[in-house]
């Protein structure tokens, strides 16, 4: 398990050094998965919601508070195309196999962050040499190029492209919305059942 050792002070000087956690893909430790994977990514982008439907779990994980299960997900997937492109884009991540022997995705999910920081204003980068900018705008100047790190937001905007962030080590700047994951996102889980079949098992947000 990848862990982060942040020891972040939001208010005050003292930030962690920072760190880096290119993807890795295990799924093709298990070409069973694979096929698995790229049936149902298929049948998300079909818009096939019988077909993803019987490809869950009897007791699929939707929701911290919902009773969860096959009927749960078809409300989901009604509610419109936006839902439709979470679970596609969440599917389509490289992802890892937990101790319990069952695939997540995404991969930066195993990211362990300390109590002290706020998980909704922690964000991944997901790209490789995301500028990092000096004012909110596509021509600003350059301040440096970040890959696969985490960031903290404390004020996200949800009508502006480029968000003000902060990397570990204190450095501020501009990135754009494209290339931040929050960290309280959406993720999903890949299990065997009993049978020897992959399941879609959990897909779901928040903290």
């Amino acid at each position: 398990m990848i862990r982060v050792l942040l020891c972040l002070m939001l208010c005050g000087p003292a930030l962690a050094d920072r760190q880096t956690f290119p993807p890795v893909d295990e799924a093709d430790r298990d070409p069973s998965l694979v096929a698995f994977r790229d049936k149902l990514l298929a049948d998300v982008t079909a818009r096939d919601t019988d077909t993803v439907i019987a490809s869950a779990c009897p007791d699929i994980y939707l929701s911290h508070g919902g009773d969860g299960g096959p009927e749960e997900l078809r409300e989901y997937l009604a509610t419109g195309d936006a839902y439709w492109r979470s679970l596609e884009t969440t599917l389509s991540q490289p992802g890892y196999f937990d101790d319990e022997g069952e695939f997540w995705m995404p991969y930066q999910w195993q990211i362990t962050l300390p109590a002290t920081l706020d998980p909704a204003m922690t964000y991944f980068v997901s790209g490789d040499d995301v500028t990092l900018r000096q004012a909110a705008q596509s021509d600003a100047p350059a301040l440096g190029l970040i890959s696969h790190e985490i960031v903290i937001i404390t004020a996200y905007q949800d009508a502006a492209d480029y968000q003000p962030v902060m990397l570990t080590d204190g450095t501020r700047g501009f990135m754009h919305r494209d290339f931040l994951w929050p960290m309280t996102g959406h993720r999903a889980a890949f299990v065997k059942s009993d049978a020897g079949e992959w399941q879609l098992c959990t897909f779901v947000s928040g903290d």
